[in-house]
């Protein structure tokens, strides 16, 4: 079986992701080249190490398995979540992490809510409408939404909320129930910014609203993201040669601002580079959507575009001052080795779809 499946393995999609990398491998880098802690280049291509093997691991199982595996796999994200909150390590104001591992469950929880809502959303024909189910499947992802948010880590938990909707639409579940719960949103949204927001979530949306209210404060960040991005031009100021990276007025620069790092070095040139290698990523997950025999697989596929794709989004936009910031890192290329090992797990099991999207003989 693995001679038959193996011709199919989608290269373009392996090699795309490696220069995603590779382009993340140079900008930390250089983000971190004048504090002369060259540490976080060796864990990223730790990671990168291991998240390879684990892609392989995942493109030679049989994704169907999974199917039968949903619910241990659910209750485990749910675990290791309630872990975190429990006895997680703090850090940055922040409980992500398990002290007994570096790594932030929360990000392989996106993978295993992907797989819960690809099982469950993919029902017969004439069940895909039905609104119990829709509600039934939102829950599902509301539980780690709440325990995500509670760390707190709200741009992984709006990622788990875009994750479901597009999962849920792509299922067939009828858009008038969407434009219902868009109501209901808009109805409590004076409730959950009194209540459930916390301070610095919603000085963070004024400061987005007027960067310049508090320009060595709170909008510190985004004017000089900026001021970075618009310096680059067309070609950028050069490797190792921008000012607002290595003077160190650009902060979290390997991180959720890597963008303007990238921006101000290699300038517009750069950055179209960069946009490319995403759309050909996202191109060929979708390519596996449609080469998928089953709405299980296709589900999966669609999870995993919308989970890389809204992060892509996102991470841009904020550094562009186009929406405001909320902790997502640019996928593939920001430093962090818990969402690097999430990704490329991701792309395995788009592996395994595609090698196995025609029907094997045994």
């Amino acid at each position: 079986m693995r001679e038959r499946t193996w011709p199919h393995f989608d290269w373009i999609l392996f090699v795309t992701c490696l220069l995603l990398v590779g382009y993340g491998l140079v900008l930390i880098y250089s983000a971190v080249w004048g504090t002369g802690d060259l540490s976080f280049i060796q864990r990223q291509v730790t990671f990168t190490f291991i998240g390879v093997g684990l892609m392989f691991l995942a493109a030679m199982s049989d994704y169907r398995f999974l199917e039968s595996f949903q619910r241990p796999l659910y209750l485990l994200a749910l675990f290791a979540l309630t872990a975190v909150l429990l006895v997680g390590e703090a850090s940055f104001g922040a409980q992500r992490w398990l002290g007994i591992l570096p790594l932030q469950p929360s990000e392989l929880t996106k993978v295993l809510v992907i797989i819960t809502l690809a099982k469950y959303l993919s029902p017969s024909e004439e069940q895909r409408s039905n609104l119990s189910r829709l509600i039934i499947s939102g829950i599902l992802v509301g539980l780690p939404i709440i325990l995500i948010y509670l760390q707190p880590s709200l741009g992984t938990a709006i990622s788990l909320g875009i994750i479901w909707l597009v999962m849920a639409i792509m299922s067939g579940a009828r858009l008038r129930y969407f434009g219902l719960l868009l109501v209901l949103i808009i109805f409590f949204a004076p409730f959950a910014w009194n209540y459930l927001l916390a301070d610095y979530m919603k000085e963070r949306i004024l400061i987005f609203l007027n960067p310049q209210e508090d320009p060595l404060g709170a909008g510190y960040n985004i004017n000089q993201a900026l001021i970075a991005v618009g310096s680059g031009g067309l070609w950028g100021k050069g490797f190792l040669s921008g000012t607002q990276s290595q003077l160190h007025f650009l902060r979290v620069r390997h991180t959720d601002y890597i963008f303007s790092v990238l921006g101000e070095e290699w300038g517009f040139a750069g950055v179209v580079v960069l946009v490319l290698l995403l759309v050909i990523l996202l191109w060929r997950i979708l390519r596996a959507a449609e080469l998928a025999g089953d709405a299980f697989g296709r589900l999966i596929t669609v999870g995993v575009a919308a989970m890389i794709g809204f992060q892509a989004f996102v991470n841009i936009g904020m550094n562009l001052g186009l929406l405001p910031a909320v902790g997502i890192p640019l996928p593939f290329v920001s430093y962090g080795g818990s969402a690097l090992l999430a990704l490329f797990l991701a792309l395995g099991l788009v592996q395994s779809i595609v090698m196995r999207h025609r029907k094997l003989e045994f």
